[in-house]
């Protein structure tokens, strides 16, 4: 053996370092099948929540949504709309790549978005003194970071070849 250079394997006892093990091996453990199904159910939530709320900004008077939100009445109509069509991009892209295994690799990146879209948000918020409006904010943006770490880093997708 190469000093400072670590096997794989012990050829003494054909064992593998659990740490070493490619990650096909490490997904079929129950702990990985359990965060899988964790990461789905927060992927559909977050299609759920953020797929609502870009359509109400797209399609409803400003009027109306400035009465539930607050915010759009103080900002251009524009930057409601813009904010509404990410928001719908960014759910679209959390789940239907995945679900189709078709480019999965572009779930981590749109929660990302979506993570830094209410990063924004709270940062807007508490801008203003907006209290009642930073728990959402705030619970999306965790949800979404949370996907995107697990879905780049724990329990990558792979899409169809």
């Amino acid at each position: 053996p190469v000093a400072g250079v670590s096997k794989r394997s012990d050829p003494s006892t054909n064992k593998t370092n659990a740490m070493e093990k490619p990650m096909e091996t490490l997904d079929k453990t129950p702990r990985m099948k359990n965060l899988n199904r964790i990461l789905w159910l927060m992927q559909g939530f977050l299609f759920l929540a953020f797929g609502a709320m870009g359509i109400m900004k797209l399609t409803m008077p400003i009027d109306q949504l400035a009465a539930m939100l607050l915010w759009p009445g103080a900002v251009p109509e524009y930057l409601v709309r813009g904010i509404g069509a990410a928001e719908l991009a960014g759910a679209m892209g959390v789940f239907l790549p995945a679900a189709m295994r078709m480019q999965a690799w572009i779930t981590p990146y749109a929660a990302m978005g979506l993570a830094t879209a209410m990063i924004c948000a709270v940062s807007y918020h508490l801008m203003l003194f907006q209290g009642a409006m930073l728990i959402p904010s705030m619970a999306l943006g965790l949800i979404a970071g949370y996907v995107a770490w697990g879905r780049d880093k724990v329990v990558p997708l792979d899409g169809r070849r």
